[in-house]
């Protein structure tokens, strides 16, 4: 019997994390199986996935139906909802969490994407869902945005765990990193431990493909140097800047700095590749995944891309193979005169508007059940 690739990662120093979270999973063993079966060990929310759970499943309308029932607001049933589903998430993972002594095993919940550039409202919103679902393995989302930034090292001073989100460049990675240092220093300040602060930064990848590719061969079909210089690049430019953002990664957390701090028992603040389902049907369903298998790495998968890595991957350790080629493609960016660093600008500046419009979409979802519940009791 061949071995089942997912598990294989874990060999590689990779984790395997769910993107993906609906109360069926939870209470049909579909989360519970595949952390058996496949070596699942972390899970991630957003907005997007809440919106597709709730609005467009009825997992949940009893709930709703008893909520509204007891006089409660919108605001407040959407929020009961997604912290039970956190909490019981959590609650699976928490043997994994403790297998590995507090090193995997992790839930995430975002705050509202309506405060990702409001650094006073995240950093109170992230506080109140920390306390509020009470669990020690759990990451509470924040954006990448300039906003987030001191909300990252506030939350981090205080020993709450943080998912940097929404992260498309580079410039930004090391802010982001920085921004954690940061938070451990002023730790260290206040003679608080370290060992018990967890943080990854998300790296969303198949997005910048996407918005990348049509330009590539826009450039293509007008021909000239250009076109010459932007040969081969297609599809190449996610996995090139996810390989630099791993070069920059063991720089950071192998200097004399991050020492100083990893010897009073910080951990390094690790990259997680999101956004991996592919969404040109050109490139391979793994591509995501096949490129980017490093050490102290993790990958947060769709069920599809799960089942498609769990039948014909090729687990193989493969992020620092071709280093110095994605390097190259970044540079032929710069010779063709695209700027990597405005379009990840705008990937962040999109990626924060189809948050909001999710959060929106799955309030617009909730009225409409509680006011079909109320129409039931009425005329029942």
């Amino acid at each position: 019997m061949n071995e089942n690739p997912l598990l294989k990662l874990e060999s590689f120093g990779q984790s395997v994390w769910l993107d993906y979270l609906r109360r069926n999973a939870i209470e049909n063993g579909y989360i519970q199986g595949l952390i058996d079966n496949d070596g699942l060990s972390g899970l991630t929310s957003n907005p997007s996935i809440f919106e597709k759970a709730i609005g467009e499943s009825n997992d949940y309308d009893d709930d709703i139906q008893t909520m509204a029932q007891k006089g409660k607001s919108i605001d407040e049933i959407y929020e009961a909802l997604t912290v039970e589903d956190i909490q019981n998430a959590a609650d699976l993972f928490r043997p994994v969490y403790d297998r590995l002594h507090g090193e995997d095993g992790f839930v995430s919940i975002e705050v509202s994407p309506d405060l990702a550039h409001n650094t006073s409202g995240t950093i109170a919103e992230a506080r109140r869902l920390w306390s509020l679902v009470n669990r020690p393995n759990m990451f509470i989302k924040v954006p990448a945005t300039s906003a987030g930034l001191p909300a990252i090292q506030q939350l981090i001073s205080e020993g709450i765990n943080v998912n940097i989100t929404l992260l498309f460049g580079l410039p930004r990675y090391k802010e982001v990193a920085e921004a954690y240092l940061l938070g451990l220093e002023d730790r260290v300040t206040k003679g608080k431990p370290l060992d018990n602060v967890h943080s990854v930064a998300s790296f969303f990848l198949s997005r910048i493909d996407v918005l990348v590719d049509p330009i590539l061969e826009k450039l293509r079909l007008e021909g000239g140097l250009r076109a010459e210089i932007v040969a081969g690049l297609h599809g190449q430019v996610a996995i090139a800047s996810a390989k630099v953002a791993y070069q920059i990664y063991q720089e950071i957390f192998t200097s004399d700095r991050f020492l100083k701090l990893s010897k009073k028992g910080a951990l390094p603040q690790r990259l997680l590749w999101a956004s991996t389902s592919t969404k040109n049907p050109d490139y391979s369903d793994v591509k995501y995944v096949e490129a980017l298998i490093g050490d102290k790495t993790i990958n947060t998968l769709p069920p599809q891309t799960i089942e498609d890595y769990r039948d014909h991957g090729k687990p193989t350790s493969s992020l620092e193979e071709g280093t110095q080629e994605a390097y190259e493609v970044l540079e032929g960016l710069r010779e063709a005169e695209i700027d990597l660093d405005q379009l990840t600008q705008q990937l962040e500046d999109e990626g924060v508007k189809k948050f909001s419009l999710a959060f929106e979409k799955v309030m617009s979802a909730l009225k409409n059940k509680m006011t079909s519940s109320a129409h039931k009791m009425k005329t029942s």
